[in-house]
């Protein structure tokens, strides 16, 4: 066998590596070397850059609802806090469902009636409200709803009674 060193066909795949690493880029109009965009999924990182660093420039999925709920519970408890007494509200991803449970219905909240010195407490679960809603105007209808029917169950009066703009689900 003979050596023939660096094979030729080698080399000019090299060279038209670098060649194509040169090109101009279609899409910007710049030329340079070219970026790699695996499997076509456009740039990697953050879409936009934080003002603090450390701190994430758009709030989640989760903040959003938070602050949507916190702003639902703070109008109705305002308006009936001399009936309701000391109400804690919260916010949960998901409701414990146990496993002899053997409804189809997915709670979207819980109301658990305070005694003595035990407040009462009334949870949202946001992932089957998120769920139920297509827009951001759907789900602060849904938690409006949702809130209005377990504070008037508490009272013990009509749902469209807690809130001017209560309007019964078809659920």
């Amino acid at each position: 066998m003979e050596d023939t060193g660096s094979a030729p066909h080698v080399a000019a795949d090299r060279a038209t590596d670098r060649a194509t690493d040169r090109a101009t880029d279609r899409t910007t109009g710049r030329s340079g070397p070219r970026r790699r965009d695996r499997r076509g999924r456009g740039m990697r990182g953050p879409g936009v850059l934080p003002r603090h660093p450390g701190t994430p420039e758009l709030r989640t999925r989760r903040e959003r609802f938070d602050d949507l709920a916190l702003g639902i519970v703070t109008e109705v408890d305002e308006r009936w806090q001399d009936r309701l007494g000391l109400v804690e509200y919260a916010v949960e991803d998901a409701p414990q469902i146990p496993d002899d449970w053997d409804s189809d219905v997915v709670p979207l909240a819980s109301l658990v009636r305070g005694s003595g010195p035990t407040p009462t407490r009334l949870v949202l679960f946001r992932r089957p409200i998120e769920h139920r809603c297509e827009t951001r105007s759907e789900l602060e209808a849904l938690v409006l709803t949702v809130v209005a029917e377990q504070v008037a169950e508490l009272l013990g009066i009509d749902a469209d009674e807690v809130h001017p703009r209560y309007e019964p689900g078809d659920d």
